[in-house]
């Protein structure tokens, strides 16, 4: 009965609820639109909510006494702006003050360092085929406790004390480390920086060229790329970054164009014997000579050509690729409906052939050096057969002139044929100069900043900028924040935060203290938005329709209480100036500063019914009461963490009424 009766108290408080976030659903509101023009502090208001993550206490007064045009200016002049504060806050994300190559090392790709324990491939084929042959003499079968890759739970136990051993002699970390970092540095430098405009330019400019950090060694090249590329280049030339991501592993790497090789290139040396061995069509003088070196016998020589042949069957043959020649049109520059056709995409294909990574997996740099005391030699001379320059590191952008399709292109009407890696430069100069990219880009920044329906007009007109500029962002940005739509009645918190910029907006709303750490990155995967963990190229919508439904809605809800409630660990609140005996002026202080006094009748009418309704314990998973559990993201090889949330903490009244105001559709819009 009693259990009953909870359940029927929950069930009405999560219904109060949802009727107080369900005009969330409701994209157009009448009193938007019959007000003729915004207020001074509502200005600033939805300047600091558009051109950043929001307001912390006292950032409205600031900018009043400074004049919004002025901060306006100084955000544009991102380099203007002392961010000494939110740099200390990464200083020691040290992801982030190394070459990729060090994060090879440091951050060593498990395989790499099995190749060092094992001696290779060849030898642990060897190692395999020998164990399997000695374990199936008996009776045919496989022993029972040997694992599908052969080894036996102690052989298996054997190897995890080594690889622990080489973590602990060369003080290595472990790689799942590596997001985390990544994470913390977006979350921290979002939540703290003064130059807010710059993080929301780095936020637009990850996802408008996105990479999934999920694919294979991408999650190494993230910190170089978010550095030396997006944030270098987040309020400079549109040029400059179409050329700094073409160019980067991280890019390379996630597209595939790092194995876009010519089909009529020449393959290196040490190719030609594995495709003679892959045919079997070795003639008697060579047969010899392998003999001879390798110190065996005829049967034992066949026997590695059938290897050979059948470790080829079902490998797919190197040749053109065209992901990265099909996104940098569709995604990057011209837009789906650029005007270019498949003809294109092959031609820009061919162009880009030959721009290629330096062990692109890390297996030279990773701690092949420190274990053995010098580089693989084999992998080195195959790499300066392969014609690797000897002056790049590991997982650094390199082209290869032997895998470059050397005849001449045409795309979208122009003649290519400059000759070497300038074909690719080329045609990034004539897509960036396109007015279909103007476009493109023009109504992406109007949607990020003004509406999810601009007019087309203000396309237009932020266009000419972006072409007269010669793509200037910081003269487009200019454009868009100067004309009239920007600040239109109804364009005022009319847009849906993305939950990234939920996130964000409640710890700088809250004041709140945050390390960005690994529950914070739980927090952000429930929520639906990891920085790097969206797997299509396309990168996270910025659309209401893609983050208003009733899942979402729940997720919004429990991250409302988590924070408020101190259950982040790693994020800490002070909510003690909320405090009240009234549950009325507990909430009118919470409008104030959580809302700058600016709700509408309804949503306060809803709130007043609410607070005296209990809070419920929206769980995302069915734990013990003094804990929720959310899911991290899956790291590779060890499945799904779950990241606990901490007992709440506070005063309940005030917690509960905190997260009403959170939830309020005026907080999650902007």
């Amino acid at each position: 009965m009693k259990k009953s009766s909870r359940r029927i108290r929950i069930l009405t408080a999560f219904l109060t609820l949802n009727s107080l976030v369900t005009p969330l659903f409701a994209i157009g509101r009448d009193d938007k639109a019959s007000r003729k023009s915004l207020t001074d502090d509502q200005k600033i208001i939805h300047v600091l909510n558009r051109l950043g993550f929001g307001a912390r206490p006292g950032d409205v007064e600031r900018v009043r006494s400074i004049g919004l045009q002025k901060y306006i200016d100084q955000q544009i002049d991102a380099a203007s702006v002392d961010d000494r504060a939110a740099e200390s806050k990464v200083k020691d994300l040290e992801v982030f003050n190394m070459t990729t190559a060090d994060v090879f090392a440091k951050y060593p790709n498990p395989a790499a360092l099995l190749r060092q324990l094992e001696g290779g491939r060849q030898a642990q084929a060897d190692a395999q085929k020998a164990k399997e042959d000695e374990a199936r003499s008996a009776d045919g079968k496989m022993p029972a406790d040997q694992s599908p890759d052969g080894m036996t739970a102690n052989e298996q136990r054997e190897r995890r004390q080594k690889l622990q051993a080489l973590y602990r002699e060369y003080d290595l970390r472990p790689a799942n480390q590596i997001l985390p970092q990544i994470t913390a540095n977006r979350v921290l430098r979002a939540a703290y920086s003064e130059r807010q405009l710059q993080e929301v330019m780095v936020d637009f400019w990850q996802n408008h060229f996105n990479v999934f950090s999920g694919k294979a060694a991408v999650r190494w090249y993230i910190p170089s790329y978010e550095r030396d590329v997006l944030r270098k280049n987040a309020l400079g030339n549109f040029k400059d970054l179409v050329v700094g991501t073409a160019q980067h592993p991280a890019m390379l790497f996630f597209l595939d164009n790092f194995e876009s090789v010519a089909p009529n290139s020449q393959p290196a040396g040490g190719n030609r014997l594995q495709q003679q061995l892959k045919n079997g069509k070795l003639d008697d003088r060579t047969r010899e000579r392998i003999k001879r070196r390798q110190g065996i016998t005829d049967a034992e020589l066949d026997q590695r050509i059938k290897q050979a042949q059948n470790a080829g069957q079902g490998k797919r043959e190197r040749g053109i690729n065209e992901n990265y020649a099909r996104e940098l049109m569709e995604l990057h520059t011209l837009g789906v409906d650029g005007g270019y056709s498949q003809k294109d995409i092959v031609e820009v294909a061919r162009a880009f052939t030959g721009w290629t990574i330096v062990d692109p997996r890390g297996y030279r740099r990773a701690a092949a050096d420190m274990i053995k005391g010098t580089e693989d030699r084999r992998l080195a001379r195959l790499q300066k057969a392969a014609g690797v320059p000897d002056d790049v590191e590991s997982g650094e952008f390199y082209f290869n002139e032997r895998w470059h399709d050397k005849g001449a292109k045409t795309v979208l009407g122009q003649k290519v044929d400059e000759g070497g890696v300038k074909d690719g430069l080329k045609v990034i100069d004539i897509l960036v100069k396109s007015p279909a990219t103007a476009k493109f880009i023009a109504r992406k920044l109007a949607i990020k900043f003004v509406s999810d329906n601009p007019s087309e007009g203000l396309v237009k007109h932020v266009a000419e900028a972006f072409s007269k500029s010669s793509g200037d962002i910081k003269t487009t940005l200019r454009a868009l924040f100067t004309d009239k739509e920007f600040f239109a009645a109804e364009n005022y918190r009319a847009k849906i935060k993305t939950p990234f910029e939920l996130a964000i907006s409640s710890i700088r709303a809250l004041n709140a203290d945050t390390n960005g750490g690994p529950a914070m990155l739980a927090m952000l995967n429930k929520l639906g938005e990891v920085p790097y963990g969206y797997q299509a190229p396309t990168g996270y919508p910025d659309t209401a329709e893609d983050w208003v439904n009733t899942g979402a809605l729940l997720e919004r809800l429990n991250f409302a209480i988590a924070i408020a409630s101190n259950r982040i660990p790693g994020t800490r609140v002070d909510l003690k100036s909320y405090r009240s005996d009234d549950r009325s002026k507990i909430l009118n202080t919470a409008i104030a500063q959580i809302l700058d006094g600016d709700v509408s009748a309804a949503t306060k009418s809803t709130l007043l019914k609410q607070i005296d309704q209990p809070l419920p314990d929206a769980k995302v998973a069915a734990v013990a009461e003094d804990a929720m559990a959310v899911t991290n993201m899956r790291d590779q090889g060890r499945g799904n963490r779950q990241s606990r949330l901490l007992a709440p903490t506070g005063d309940p009244e005030v917690f509960k009424v905190v997260s009403l105001v959170l939830g309020t559709p005026e907080f999650q819009r902007q």
